[in-house]
């Protein structure tokens, strides 16, 4: 048993440099499972820190110093960010707490719909059916309003705390930014001066991470604004809170925009019932996750992401378990820096050829 350990454990940690990285993935991993309530807004720096330096890179390409691309660049993160605190998220919280106050007259249509239903199959649905039905939906429904509710009481009390991360996460991405260099070097004096695995590993989550999650942002904002303008010109209630729900969506590939499509149709009918409205809305939400699937998407990332579709559910799913929405967003990227790891990673037996060649 000892000697299958030892050869599995010279196999995988055969490299000084491998067995480095993995006690440092090891350490990360430990951190943000135990302290990552504390380091959230580190982590939340780092990320919006990580997706600015696209642009001040490409502000530098076309010839700005990188002083006036930071500072410009910062300019319109703080003031997305303030619309995004100020505007959009109040109101999406009104809507949706509204929304929950309508519940009962939903219910009512529900049933209606139901009974008229019942009529229709009575062959198939029974009544009995039709009565679980409306009482479990209507339990549902009202756990969920009571969550909500709960959950907007409970965070008064830290409403301080809040405020402390509103002025300390734009402070932390802009020294972030600024001292970007000082701060790679510092990290960089901890590891080994030769270290051609990281390096490797390094360009491929700076190609793979960095273009998915600034290809992302843009995604998310560019839906979300278009389906918002569109529901508001066609005066669907809820508007706001829809198109947060569709912007959002599309972060879990293949069945994101399925399941807000549910409270889409679900938002229309109630408002218009089965009229033209309705399908002109069904209509107008198939076009817009057209063409963000068949033009968006391609402009945005180049590069396909070369993984199965189950590695990428089973990636949204752990991760988005551990992390929630930030887990979600950096899921595929996650997953792909995985999968470049284990194809990177040294063999005992490739470091042994190596050796024989270089003797």
């Amino acid at each position: 048993m000892l000697k299958v350990f030892s050869r599995w454990y010279q196999q995988i940690f055969a490299d000084e440099e491998a067995l480095i990285l993995f006690l440092l993935i090891m350490v990360i991993l430990v951190l943000m499972m135990t302290l990552g309530n504390v380091l959230a807004p580190f982590v939340a720096s780092a990320i919006f820190a990580f997706l600015l330096e696209g642009l001040v890179a490409s502000l530098q390409r076309w010839g700005m110093p990188r002083l006036a691309a930071l500072c410009l660049t910062y300019v319109l993160f703080v003031g997305g960010f303030l619309v995004m605190l100020v505007f959009v998220i109040p109101l999406a919280w009104r809507q949706m707490l509204a929304l929950f106050n309508e519940f009962p007259g939903m219910l009512a249509a529900v049933q209606e719909s139901l009974i008229g239903l019942q009529q229709t199959f009575s062959g198939i649905i029974s009544e009995k059916q039709l009565a679980q039905w409306a009482t479990l939906a209507s339990e549902e429904f009202t756990r969920m309003g009571q969550k909500v509710l709960s959950v907007s009481v409970s965070k008064l009390p830290n409403v301080v705390g809040i405020m402390i991360y509103v002025v300390l996460v734009p402070i932390l991405v802009f020294f972030m930014l600024l001292d970007k260099d000082k701060i790679l070097a510092w990290m960089a004096a901890f590891l080994p001066a030769e270290r051609p695995l990281m390096h490797k590993v390094w360009i491929e989550m700076n190609e793979q991470v960095a273009n998915y999650a600034r290809g992302k942002a843009i995604e998310i904002l560019v839906v979300g604004l278009v389906t918002y303008v569109a529901f508001s010109i066609m005066g669907l209630a809820y508007a706001a809170l829809l198109s947060l729900l569709v912007g959002l969506s599309v972060l879990i590939p293949y069945i994101g925009a399925a399941v807000v499509t549910i409270p889409v149709a679900l938002v229309g009918f109630f408002q218009w019932g089965w009229t033209n409205d309705f399908f002109t809305l069904i209509i107008v939400y198939g076009i817009i996750q057209a063409l963000d699937g068949n033009v968006l998407v391609p402009l945005l990332f180049s590069e396909a992401v070369n993984l199965h579709p189950i590695a990428i559910i089973l990636g949204v799913l752990v991760f988005g378990g551990l992390w929630g929405l930030w887990g979600v967003f950096f899921a595929i990227p996650l997953t792909t820096l995985i999968k470049a790891l284990l194809q990177s990673w040294p063999r005992r037996n490739a470091i042994l050829e190596a050796e024989t060649i270089t003797e």
